[in-house]
């Protein structure tokens, strides 16, 4: 091998005659021109045994220059190898003397497929192997030749004679060799990283787009990507176990570490935005087209795209976190990537006659107008009030959110509505990803997975303020362009591209879920997409059940990606759609359970419970906790006044919806410890803390869960509202930092300090601690591993502020959260419970509106006792109850009932119907001009809706009764 090193040297001729220097010049081209053929086998042998050589992972041992034999023997057939390659700089020989097509395709299929193939060879020898002159051909082979290279690859995958490439295939680990050779070492102390600067950065990105595709579809094909799964089952003749080989695919992740930085994603941004092809090539092999290109930002976009998609399927603990955070994370390129994708979506002519076109119809809406400017004026002021005022607004102090909601609810001509929807229905995508081009699918799904993963981040302040990355008309283009193709995707049958529709379904959520904690986006935007193909109620709810049967039965040939529509965004359905939905869902179980003999008839299987007044809910707990599903029975509730005397009267529903009435009454009441109030102006309901210090407690608040499904179960209201956060984790949610304004203001206010903060941290003497305090105890709690230890720094703030939010968001309250999750679950089906966002979940258990529609109510009001409709008491009644406000309906509604707000579908839908009975009482004839009128008081029967009203003759008299009654926030004891 020495002697052959030599024999191709032709500075080792010079004792050859001049006269005789032409015919050693022909004879050592030959022998090279030989070399480089796959006849002479040079290539494959040289690839066996570098492959042999031990991985050198300490660098000390990497750039040690060994004398020893093994080591001269390396460079001796690396030179060789390169030899075939450095004879096209030589100025005798020509491209019809020496094959460079097949000496680089040789050198790639048997020397770049070797697995870590820089980490085998010593470092003196790998920047021989980087250099431009050995590089450059290799990669233009690659691109013009690439498939008989790939073909040849796959036969080397075929012969599976090493471990390394039953996990990863040839083709990968020229890609991961390709992109280290690429990247300048991190030991260089001229330049420490960064991309080879006399590379041809097209055709480097060209390339590993070609690769990368190509190890996509090993990996799919090899079950790498099947149902969404990892990638970690090897043939099991292998003989190795599966532990062994996350190291393996982490050590390759390893070589793909500079993809994860944000100078690569820099320099080729830079290189994007030339005028100039950036790249100039000497041989004749450059002249093809394929190496000519210039490089685009498309081109860095399918870069980006294939590379998360292989970190996802490879990395078995962090997927593309990596890739995602320096993406998210490198200033305008989220910007630049929108910019090409709405190029696409929206061409200029087109875009701006919708635009043109919205903003016609928005004329008829100048109070909308009007008010989002004025919101917008009010978060773009500078000075002390900025502060106060965006905390305000996000923690419901304010109104001015209210304002857009208002006007966007108004109710333009239908012509006018129908153009609105048609706006936020994106023509382009309106047959989901089947349709669209490959650029559009990968521009789609690069852009959804970056935007999704800043959105975990992103704070309030920044989104709706500040208006970075996107001032929020952008948003609800982006959103529009989402709720489209995500809608689509799922409605029409058809082969899917399963990571676009993940992706996108994931950044819709996102965006969804702020959109309903504050809203900026018009409602119409959201149901557009569905408003003209979206299946009946009935039809739908059915669907839906039979996807989540093929869910469960593994079924997955015939789910489309993310499940059904109702499973993904149910929100495309009107609200008032899903609660119809909801109530046929449990009318399907109750006739399944009917049909599976579970229901026999009227007051079978019913649970009989005796029940002490002043101790509701622990007898309660105690006889119903154990029952499970069972408590979707009938329960009979006999109950024992304080007096321990049994109370009087046979339960016909009416005192079971008491009992659930008055249970959460107790239990709910700060007072009890099982639940407490947020810091905000709604005082909403969440899980105390302390709780798990109770006897009990933890069994108490699954109970409690029970109780509310139950409520649900049987379409009986509570006149109670849960914290957004808590919401969220009975809906399977996840909270991030921008939740925790509706749960603790004061600590998101705190929070948004430290991250705003320009002086030193260290100044704070913060750590990685949280304090909690109960029954006199104080208790320190770590949000890491040694946190007590880690100070809070510069470098580390977004870290901390990260984890107090995570803590307060999802740790502290997960106990409680899963505990009532399980007791709300034994009666709703978690898939029922998904068709609600947070705020919709609240409305669904305690009503509509803070008013009452009293046409509604009159219409499905019931009479007894010898009222009528026609009765003058009666029609006093509708009167005075017309002329209340707002407020005196609810609470004459909660008098009545127990719960002030309206059934959301109407009153048609309240159980028991709402009834006035009549209390007769004596009065002349003269008190309906004046004379002495009835003094009795109203009173209620709130187990059974009803209202005792006394006959009144006069309007005012009626008026002033009805109000001190239900001022007075009793009911039983007024006569």
């Amino acid at each position: 091998m020495r002697f052959l090193v030599v024999l191709t040297d032709l500075k080792g001729w010079k004792s050859v005659p001049s006269s005789s220097l032409e015919d050693a010049d022909a004879a050592v081209n030959d022998l090279i021109r030989f070399m480089g053929s796959s006849g002479s086998g040079l290539y494959v042998s040289i690839g066996r045994y570098i492959n042999k050589l031990d991985v050198l992972t300490s660098p000390q041992t990497k750039t040690m220059i060994q004398a020893d034999d093994k080591f001269l023997i390396t460079a001796a057939a690396v030179t060789l190898a390169l030899r075939p390659l450095n004879a096209t700089n030589f100025t005798s020989i020509g491209s019809d003397l020496l094959n460079v097509h097949s000496a680089a395709a040789q050198y790639c299929m048997f020397l770049l497929t070797i697995p870590r193939l820089t980490q085998r060879l010593p470092t003196v020898l790998v920047s021989a192997i980087k250099h431009k002159s050995i590089l450059s051909p290799c990669l233009q082979a690659l691109l013009i030749l690439k498939d008989n290279i790939l073909k040849e690859m796959s036969k080397l995958d075929d012969l599976k004679t090493q471990h390394f490439l039953k996990v990863i295939p040839p083709v990968g680990w020229a890609l991961a060799n390709i992109i280290c050779l690429a990247s300048r070492s991190e030991t260089d102390f001229v330049d420490p990283g960064g991309l080879n600067q006399s590379l041809n950065y097209a055709i480097y990105i060209h390339v590993v787009i070609i690769l990368a595709e190509s190890l996509l579809s090993w990996l799919h094909d090899n079950g790498g990507t099947e149902k969404g799964k990892h990638y970690s089952e090897v043939d099991e003749q292998v003989g190795y176990e599966n532990e062994s080989l996350c190291p393996l695919k982490i050590s390759y992740l390893d070589l793909l570490r500079p993809v994860c930085e944000q100078w690569h994603l820099a320099k080729l941004l830079v290189i994007s935005k030339s005028d100039a092809c950036n790249f100039t090539v000497e041989t004749s092999i450059a002249q093809d087209p394929k190496c000519s290109r210039k490089l685009e930002f498309l081109d860095i976009a399918y870069y980006y795209s294939y590379m998360l998609r292989i970190f996802s399927i490879l990395n078995p603990s962090f997927g593309p976190l990596p890739v995602l955070n320096m993406l998210s994370f490198t200033p305008g390129f989220l910007v630049i990537l929108w910019e090409a994708l709405e190029s696409l979506l929206f061409p200029a002519k087109g875009h701006t006659s919708a635009d043109n076109e919205f903003s016609r119809n928005k004329v008829s809406e100048n109070k909308k107008d009007g008010d989002i400017k004025k919101t917008q004026r009010q978060l773009n002021k500078e000075g002390t009030n900025k502060w106060t005022n965006v905390l305000h607004k996000f923690t419901g102090k304010s109104q001015s959110g209210d304002d857009y909601v208002d006007s966007v609810d108004a109710q333009p001509s239908a012509q006018a509505d129908d153009a609105l929807q048609d706006i936020w229905d994106v023509e382009p995508l309106r047959r989901g990803p089947t349709n669209i081009s490959k650029d559009m699918s990968c521009l789609l799904h690069l852009f959804c997975a970056v935007y999704s993963h800043l959105l975990l981040v992103l704070d309030d302040i920044e989104f709706y303020e500040k208006q970075v990355p996107f001032a929020l008309e952008q948003q609800r283009r982006i959103a529009s362009v989402l709720n489209t193709l995500v809608y689509n995707g799922l409605a029409h049958a058809g082969q899917q591209n399963k990571s676009l529709m993940d992706s996108a379904i994931r950044c819709l959520h996102l965006i969804y879920d702020r959109d309903c904690r504050h809203q900026f986006c018009p409602p119409v935007l959201w149901l557009s997409p569905a408003r003209k193909s979206r299946p009946p109620i009935a039809v739908a709810a059915r669907t839906h059940e039979s996807v989540l049967f093929n869910l469960k039965s593994d079924d997955a040939a015939i789910i489309p990606s993310g499940g059904s529509v109702i499973t993904a965004i149910p929100h495309v359905y009107p609200f008032e759609e899903r609660v119809q939905m909801f109530r046929e869902f449990i009318n399907m179980d109750k006739v399944s359970r009917k049909m599976a003999g579970e229901v026999t008839g009227p007051g079978s299987r019913a649970v009989e419970i005796v029940v002490r007044r002043g101790h509701i809910v622990e007898d309660g707990f105690r006889q119903l906790n154990t029952l499970r599903s069972r408590l979707k029975s009938s329960i009979h509730v006999s109950f024992v006044s304080e007096c321990g005397v049994p109370e009087a009267g046979l339960d016909y529903g009416g005192l079971s919806k008491e009992f659930l009435t008055d249970i959460s009454k107790a239990a709910f009441s700060p007072e009890y410890g099982l639940f407490s109030q947020t810091s905000t102006s709604e005082r909403l309901l969440i899980p105390n803390t302390t709780a798990r210090y109770l006897e009990n407690g933890i069994q108490m608040i699954e109970f409690l869960g029970r109780v509310v499904g139950k409520a649900l179960y049987e379409g009986i209201l509570l006149d109670y509202s849960f914290s957004h956060v808590f919401v969220q984790k009975l809906l399977g949610r996840y909270s991030f930092l921008d939740e925790l304004s509706t749960l603790d203001p004061e600590l998101y206010r705190n929070l948004m300090y430290v991250k705003n903060y320009e002086g030193d941290l260290r100044d704070l003497s913060l750590d990685f601690t949280v304090t909690e305090e109960s029954f006199g105890k104080r208790q320190v709690i770590e949000l890491k591993p040694g946190g007590r230890d880690v100070c809070v720094t510069n470098e580390n703030k977004m870290q901390y502020v990260h984890a107090m939010a995570d803590y307060k968001l999802n740790r502290q309250i997960l106990p409680f959260s899963n505990a009532f999750y399980r007791g709300l679950t034994d009666l709703i089906s978690p898939s029922w419970l998904k068709l609600f966002n947070a705020s919709e979940f609240n409305q669904l258990l305690s009503g509509g509106d803070f008013d009452i529609d009293v046409d509604d109510l009159r219409n499905n009001t019931r009479y007894t006792g010898g009222y009528s409709e026609g009765s003058r008491t009666i029609k006093l009644f509708w009167e005075v109850l017309k002329g209340f406000e707002p407020n005196e309906r609810c609470m004459l509604l909660k008098f009545v009932t127990s719960c002030s707000r309206a059934p959301l579908l109407g009153f048609k839908h309240l159980q028991p119907y709402f009834t006035i009975h009549k209390v007769p009482c004596d009065a002349s004839l003269w008190a309906t001009i004046g004379g002495q009128d009835v003094e009795r008081l109203p009173s209620a029967s709130t187990c059974y809706n009803t209202l005792k009203l006394p006959t009144y003759k006069r309007a005012t008299t009626l008026r002033a009764k009805l109000l001190y009654a239900i001022s007075s926030n009793t009911g039983f004891e007024l006569s």
